[in-house]
């Protein structure tokens, strides 16, 4: 029976992050802010898409859009979408906005929607806006990692959160960093800051694939980003739907992608995946995309628990195209197209000494799914105490 080995598969990691001179990414998920605990009540600091949707869905129905929110739930019963998280109901709410202009479509007229669409929005702003504890995060770690390593081509983070956490992280850590906007008052997005690249390599990348809870759109229509909007109303640029858009509302997002296919294009570039479960088709489409046109390319999707949870990554991971995608889950993983529980230890006092390891009878069980054992390990890479 096959079986992979998780030290070499850590070493190798290590290895790949460790050169100075190998271009590297980041992709930050929904469960990675599930690593800082929230210090004023028992559960994490930002809930992940789940919860969040459990939450946003218990305070629209007992709100005075209760009836407009059933509207809306009738809609998701009969196309089979009960689980429907709280992506999918913005971009469904703002889909049939387009197709009922100023009238009615599924039995939501304009008004309706667009009270579900300001409502939705500014339940996801609520959710998303809590700040980081000021004492070491999960966060810190990974950008003293970031910060601390002297590169010849700069680091660039990928997420798909609408937080501010890698913002402050970076901040606090003196990691200065390019997210897409230019300017001091309210920054705006400039396409071709990001197109011609030319920052100092120390300067690290964010690009936030989802949008954020300070993206607004001015009234002149720029995107600009504002952390004193108060205004939830089409200001919050959160999500896009990929649906129908017009060019320049898109805009941010489609300069987005555009950078994640361009990363992907660098000839033996490393991608670290944490707290990303590999459910959104369109980003899975261009990441499956980049790794097959550059067999170069590495993607580690380093997935928390069981790789059970995970039918969409462990599909994509086992395709024909797929042998640069790497599984690495707690107990099995996906190397090679090959999906493999972890090899037996004759020695697990050395394996267990490893970050992100442990042992439990002679199985090695790997932990770096968990965004605050990656940042450990992060850390010790970058000597960070």
């Amino acid at each position: 029976m096959i079986a992979h080995d998780l030290a070499a598969n850590i070493d190798q990691l290590r290895q790949a992050l460790e050169g100075a001179n190998r271009p590297a990414a980041l992709f930050i998920g929904a469960g990675c802010p599930m690593a800082v605990p929230n210090a004023a009540e028992d559960g994490p600091l930002i809930p992940d898409v789940r919860k969040m949707t459990e939450i946003l869905c218990e305070r629209l129905r007992d709100s005075e859009l209760s009836t407009i929110f059933a509207k809306l739930e009738a809609v998701l019963e009969v196309d089979g979408k009960d689980d429907a998280d709280l992506e999918y109901m913005l971009s469904l709410v703002r889909a049939l906005k387009d197709v009922a202009g100023k009238d009615t479509a599924r039995n939501l007229d304009h008004e309706e929607l667009d009270a579900l669409d300001e409502a939705i929005s500014a339940q996801i702003v609520t959710l998303a806006e809590p700040e980081l504890p000021r004492k070491k995060t999960a966060y810190h770690d990974v950008m003293s990692w970031v910060g601390g390593a002297s590169r010849s081509i700069p680091v660039e983070i990928f997420t798909t959160n609408y937080d501010v956490l890698a913002e402050q992280s970076m901040e606090e850590s003196g990691v200065p960093f390019f997210d897409g906007f230019v300017g001091a008052h309210k920054p705006f997005f400039e396409v071709r800051a990001i197109e011609d690249d030319e920052l100092p390599p120390r300067w690290a990348r964010l690009w936030k694939l989802h949008g954020s809870i300070t993206w607004c759109r001015a009234e002149s229509g720029r995107v600009i980003r504002d952390y004193t909007a108060t205004d939830h109303r089409e200001r919050r640029l959160i999500h896009p739907s990929h649906l129908k858009y017009d060019e320049s509302r898109r805009m941010p997002y489609l300069a987005l992608h555009d950078r994640l296919r361009h990363i992907l294009r660098q000839p033996d570039v490393v991608i670290v995946s944490c707290g990303y479960s590999f459910r959104d088709e369109h980003l899975n489409e261009i990441l499956q995309e980049g790794l097959q046109r550059n067999p170069t390319a590495i993607l580690y999707g380093l997935l928390y628990g069981d790789l059970d949870s995970y039918p969409e990554a462990t599909e994509l991971a086992g395709r024909a195209d797929a042998s640069n995608l790497l599984l690495i889950a707690e107990t099995e993983a996906v190397i090679g197209r090959e999906r493999a529980p972890w090899r037996e230890v004759e020695d697990a006092e050395a394996i267990a000494s490893l970050p992100g390891v442990r042992v439990e009878k002679a199985i090695p069980c790997c932990e770096l799914g968990d965004f605050a054992k990656l940042g450990e390990f992060l850390a010790a890479l970058s000597g960070a105490p």
